[in-house]
């Protein structure tokens, strides 16, 4: 894709706003997380406070007991991560507690109370850590009376960290392969989306080509409108083109008849003023040359966007098999090799004013053999055309000018390339000139095929 290509603009931006959605949405996940694993490590917490104050007891001596402690190992290894206290509160507040083996030697104090039972919140651990704390408030009957406990159950954060942690390895990964994937989708969207287009480039290119006259109806209704302004620009364009077309021929004729009148008088006059007569014939063929030049542009001008493909190898045949009947023409040897699919970009009249411009005048100048070949190369429409006699030199070709004779001694009017180079020009073909192996001139034409 091209730099300016508006396929890599909308890939780029969606591909763009696809990151930005995923990391938004893994930010999202990650305070989603956070929260979840918070909850569940407090509701954890509290189902071990709520074992711990179901078990726990006042001793006649003011002491607390607690038959049974929790099952899990980390209670009992020193800063093992998970931790319990039990204290007394109200009026026996201040007396000893009762604490599980992995605070050591340290307290664990309790969380400030809230309207919210149990209370939630972060406490200092006894390593320095931070711990995620659940305190409970209770009371148990003793002698007669009623006891205020606080039981306090904490999880280091540092394991919580480790669980966010692998969460996150896991996370990271899954938005990449989600970005490939949703990336990858929205450029075949993209290539869907745009499918129009490129069906309205490739009918514009059989537009140019000559197999189509107009655009289909036959687009989505966004591109219908384009279509629509598209299909009337050609409708303009071909009545424009037909009026100039008019109005070229119409020169051309009306010029006609004073060319004529001309030629008579010369004629009329060629006896008493010889000079005279031959100055005024010889004005006579110049502008009759000229206007007949003119047509041929005027032609050549007209093809615009409608022109039509023209099949090359039978007009080849066809130019080829009447120049053969001319006395100079059947003792050359003819070698005419065109595929079948060649066709050029204009018309048959076009196309036959060319070839027999090019063919004639190869056969003036050719000793014995002319050659002409003709193919689909490297997606360019090719026909080259050959002779075996004198040639030119380089300054010679790089010299050829238009109505330039270049040898007097042959008949012509030194127009003949020049229109058959205008025509190829306005069909949206290239000529170019060189030597040819044969040792004559070599004449080359090329054009754009549109991809079918």
């Amino acid at each position: 894709m091209k730099r300016g290509s508006l396929r890599l603009r909308l890939g780029l931006a969606a591909a763009g706003l696809i990151a930005l959605a995923l990391v938004l949405a893994g930010v999202g996940l990650t305070l989603i997380f956070d929260r979840v694993l918070d909850a569940r490590t407090a509701d954890g917490l509290d189902r071990t406070a709520k074992l711990i104050a179901g078990q726990v007891a006042l001793a006649p001596d003011g002491t607390l007991t607690l038959p049974r402690e929790p099952p899990d190992s980390r209670f009992f290894a020193p800063y093992g991560g998970l931790y319990w206290q039990v204290d007394q509160q109200g009026e026996r507040a201040g007396g000893p507690a009762l604490r599980s083996r992995s605070l050591w030697d340290r307290g664990l104090g309790t969380v400030p109370d809230t309207a919210q039972e149990p209370a939630v919140g972060d406490l200092a651990g006894p390593d320095g850590g931070t711990l995620i704390a659940v305190t409970r408030r209770v009371s148990i009957p003793a002698n007669g009376a009623n006891a205020a406990l606080a039981v306090t159950v904490a999880e280091d954060r540092r394991d919580l960290a480790e669980s966010r942690a692998t969460f996150l390895r896991l996370l990271v990964p899954s938005l990449g392969a989600l970005f490939v994937a949703l990336t990858l989708a929205m450029s075949l969207f993209v290539r869907r989306a745009l499918a129009p287009f490129r069906t309205l480039r490739a009918d514009l290119a059989a537009i140019h080509a000559g197999t189509r006259a107009r655009l289909p109806e036959s687009f989505p209704e966004e591109v219908r409108p384009l279509v629509a302004d598209l299909n009337r620009l050609l409708d303009a364009q071909e009545r424009d083109l037909e009026r100039a077309r008019t109005g070229a021929g119409d020169m051309a004729h009306g010029l006609k008849t004073p060319l004529a009148v001309l030629d008579a008088l010369a004629r009329r006059t060629e006896g008493r003023h010889p000079a005279l007569a031959a100055e005024i014939a010889e004005q006579a063929q110049a502008m009759g040359r000229q206007v007949e030049r003119t047509l041929a542009r005027a032609r050549a001008a007209s093809g615009g966007l409608r022109r039509r493909a023209c099949p090359v190898a039978p007009a080849l045949a066809r130019i080829v098999g009447a120049l053969k009947r001319l006395p100079e023409g059947e003792a050359l040897r003819w070698e005419v090799a065109a595929a079948d699919e060649l066709a050029f970009p204009g018309d048959e009249g076009d196309l036959t004013e060319i070839l027999g411009n090019l063919l004639d005048n190869a056969r003036k100048w050719a000793h014995r053999r002319i050659r002409v070949s003709g193919g689909i190369v490297g997606g360019e429409g090719r026909l080259v055309l050959e002779d075996d006699g004198p040639g030119m030199s380089e300054a010679a070709i790089a010299g050829i000018a238009r109505g330039r004779r270049w040898d007097e001694t042959r008949p012509g009017t030194g127009f003949g390339i020049a229109i058959a180079r205008d025509l190829a020009e306005g069909a949206g073909a290239r000529m170019q000139f060189g030597r040819s192996d044969l040792g004559g001139l070599r004449v080359e034409m090329r054009w754009p095929v549109p991809e079918s």
